[in-house]
């Protein structure tokens, strides 16, 4: 077959080398089941926890007994947490709600001054898939992708296994875009003021002021952290960071984690414990912020708003309260577009 050149003159008028060439930015999360039933449940369940990041174990056992005992009984239990929370209205998760506007209000923002950025979203386990945003991408002309992963704190369980699924996709794709890789972002002082105004407008609305203020963060196996990852210490640079800007001391603002599995030991204290062990001590009003996580969601929504408010409560609490995401409003927005204009720089 006869390969027909490109004349020297007009290369350098390629799509690649003009200020026309497209860049994407690919905001990515955990990712969501597409309902609430037993097998919607067990297929994400299936997907997430078979990630062997997030379940450190000998892949065969772990698969008896995940196939076997975990998604006999497990997806029934988490399909009834999702629909304390689910947007019945769109019939889908909040967190699918909240991303996909993310990426929306990201686009709008960017439009008049970069209008060659074209902005999308996409999931770790679940649909939609960045395998196929990634293609998306690159089919409307995409060159260069930004793979923003929508973790401050990284972790080798949630910001490397969100990355892992794009070069996965990455390395059957025979024509390849440029990548970036948004690095943790959890000292930013954006997002440590976004931080810190949610705290200061959620408590400006209430008609009392909380004795202790908890950022509640997911937790992470001991045996993790042991091993390198860095989560726990993004997470207290976070908090001390946090408590300067508020002006708060330690007592007053205190570091937790949440959402344990499996019989490890985790990173603590552990929130829920600690919360029923304060309101016993005579606690009677908590805040609750979660500032590792960028969206509302199950863990947040349904964890915290609900289970962990009702243990306050039941143990002696008055008054909770929970400091939503940064979500897409405008702390969130600014955030994430900070980090992005800074990850670009080069390509636009």
């Amino acid at each position: 077959m006869e390969i027909q050149k490109i004349p020297v003159a007009d290369q350098k008028n390629s799509p690649a080398q003009t200020s026309t060439a497209k860049v994407g930015v690919l905001l990515i999360n955990l990712g969501t089941p597409d309902g609430t039933d037993y097998w919607s449940m067990r297929r994400y369940l299936s997907e997430f926890l078979s990630d062997s990041r997030v379940i450190e174990a000998p892949k065969l056992l772990w698969q008896i007994i995940l196939q076997g005992i975990v998604l006999t009984t497990r997806p029934n239990k988490s399909g009834e947490a999702y629909k304390e929370i689910w947007n019945t209205e769109k019939d889908e998760s909040p967190l699918r709600t909240i991303t996909r506007d993310q990426a929306e209000k990201l686009q709008k923002s960017l439009a008049k001054e970069h209008p060659n950025v074209v902005v999308d979203w996409g999931w770790r386990y679940g649909n939609p898939a960045v395998k196929g945003r990634i293609e998306s991408l690159q089919a409307q002309g995409c060159d260069r992708i930004l793979l923003f992963a929508l973790y401050p704190q990284y972790s080798a369980t949630t910001t490397a296994t969100a990355y892992d699924k794009c070069f996965d996709a990455l390395k059957v794709m025979r024509n390849q875009p440029a990548v970036r890789c948004v690095p943790f972002y959890h000292r930013e002082p954006v997002y440590i003021d976004a931080l810190a105004k949610s705290v200061e407008q959620g408590i400006a609305k209430l008609s009392w002021q909380p004795d202790v203020t908890i950022a509640s963060f997911h937790g992470l196996p001991v045996e993790y952290y042991e091993k390198g990852d860095p989560y726990y210490d993004h997470c207290v640079e976070t908090t001390d960071l946090l408590r300067t800007r508020l002006g708060l001391p330690e007592e007053k603002l205190k570091l937790c984690f949440q959402s344990l599995f499996g019989p490890k030991e985790w990173l603590k204290p552990y929130t829920q414990p600690t919360v029923e062990e304060m309101a016993r001590n005579g606690v009677k009003n908590l805040v609750i912020l979660t500032p590792g996580f960028s969206v509302d969601c199950v863990e947040t929504l349904e964890e915290i708003d609900i289970g962990v408010r009702e243990a306050f409560l039941e143990n002696g609490g008055e008054n909770f309260a929970f400091i939503p995401c940064l979500n897409a409003g405008q702390g969130g927005m600014d955030v994430i577009k900070d980090v992005t204009l800074r990850e670009l720089q080069g390509w636009i």
